[in-house]
């Protein structure tokens, strides 16, 4: 067994599977690097019983699983209590709060069929959702949905019986039918209508277009920033929002698309005093064939670097 090459191959799925279980792509990424130095130390143990692959989710479900030991669920601002309507109240949450972070599609590699693989199972409705599932559940809905592992596998990893993973896996269904959005279970649209919508959202965006980030919007449409814990639903307090908050004239800012999460997202930059752009959130969008439903704007330039994207650009570079 070769275990660098092994490794390198898993790697991409390791990664998305420790995003799942902890909602973090910093802490996925550390558990990825644990599991790898396990398995490094244990393989002269490894009695080949089972494949490679499925030696290393194991590993990795337990760091992860022991990790969740000490760390509270991974949150989006929409699972602590109402939407706001005002615009001016707007302020991080004095208290630490665990947020939810998104997961660049580009990580997955470079293969399309990968990335559809895990599109569904990694939207953030999904991932925000089994945030609410306590972690051994959470173990079993990954590894028996997304992973197609048996029941009986599932139960040898986590020391218990077949049937007590196949009623958990009954009750981990239960909770996110109770707790996913209802739009996240709506196709989205056709590819050439879905192009001309995000082309649309970003120049309008860009422009402070109102009028058509207006014609966009699903009327029940939902606006969430970590780490501020207001949020905003409803199209016309959505608009509100975005009058109130982003600047008008021409080249304030620059949108620059991405993907995260099997969702498209973008990148914004807001000019500053000293004439560059400077990251400011990334915004993942839902679609449906109705328009954008939800835009969750992690406002954390720290992430633009794991896009592959620089923290601040010069006028020269707007795309």
């Amino acid at each position: 067994m070769n275990l660098e090459e092994e490794f390198a191959q898993q790697r991409s799925g390791l990664l998305a599977h420790c995003y799942r279980m902890l909602g973090s792509l910093h802490d996925a990424e550390d558990a990825v690097q644990d599991t790898y130095l396990r398995a490094w130390r244990g393989q002269a143990a490894f009695e080949q019983r089972s494949s490679v692959k499925t030696w290393l989710y194991r590993i990795a479900t337990n760091v992860c699983l022991t990790l969740l030991q000490h760390s509270s669920r991974r949150v989006v601002p929409s699972a602590l209590g109402a939407p706001g309507n005002d615009p001016d109240d707007l302020h991080p949450q004095a208290l630490e709060v665990p947020w939810l972070e998104p997961f660049p599609d580009h990580l997955l590699g470079a293969d399309p069929a990968t990335i559809v693989g895990h599109r569904q199972s990694l939207r953030l409705a999904m991932v925000a959702a089994m945030q609410h599932l306590p972690p051994r559940q959470r173990a079993v809905l990954i590894l028996r949905e997304v992973l197609s592992w048996p029941a009986a596998e599932v139960a040898t990893l986590l020391d218990t019986t077949t049937a007590a993973v196949n009623s958990s896996l009954q009750r981990a269904r239960a909770e996110l039918a109770r707790v996913r959005p209802a739009e996240d279970d709506l196709s989205e649209p056709d590819e050439p209508v879905r192009r001309q919508l995000l082309e649309q959202f970003s120049t309008a965006f860009e422009s402070k277009d109102l009028a058509t980030l207006e014609g966009l919007f699903t009327a029940d449409a939902r606006w969430e920033m970590p780490p501020i814990p207001t949020w905003f639903s409803g199209r016309s307090d959505v608009l509100r929002l975005i009058d109130a908050k982003l600047g008008s004239g021409a080249g304030r800012r620059i949108v620059v698309e991405t993907s995260a999460n099997g969702q498209p997202a973008f990148a914004l930059y807001i000019r500053g005093a000293d004439t560059q752009y400077h990251a400011h959130s990334i915004k993942v969008l839902t679609l449906t064939k109705h328009g954008i439903a939800a835009v969750m704007a992690f406002h954390n330039p720290e992430l633009f670097p794991a896009f592959g994207l620089p923290i601040s650009r010069r006028p020269k570079e707007t795309p």
